[in-house]
């Protein structure tokens, strides 16, 4: 018996000056869900402005899920149907 397990890609804020509460949420939240989470640390202001500047957004975390963007965490509450 096999049961496929769920993948998300997930993108955060993690550096030296500064941990992202809405990432730490949204990582929980998504493992709580039952996935797998890839975990993407963005661990400098570079890598942060470099990732919504190329991705178009204006806020991390960013959740993908199937390759396509869920979005932050609100939009991430909002698709696992949470409150």
């Amino acid at each position: 018996m096999s049961i496929e397990s769920k993948q998300a890609l997930l993108h955060r804020m993690v550096t030296p000056e500064h941990t992202c509460p809405w990432g730490v949420k949204a990582l929980e939240l998504l493992k709580q869900a039952g996935y797998q989470v890839e975990d993407h640390q963005l661990t400098t202001r570079g890598e942060v402005d470099a990732f919504m500047q190329d991705e178009g957004v204006q806020t991390t975390p960013q959740t993908y899920i199937d390759g396509q963007r869920v979005g932050g965490y609100e939009e991430l509450v909002a698709f696992l149907g949470e409150k």
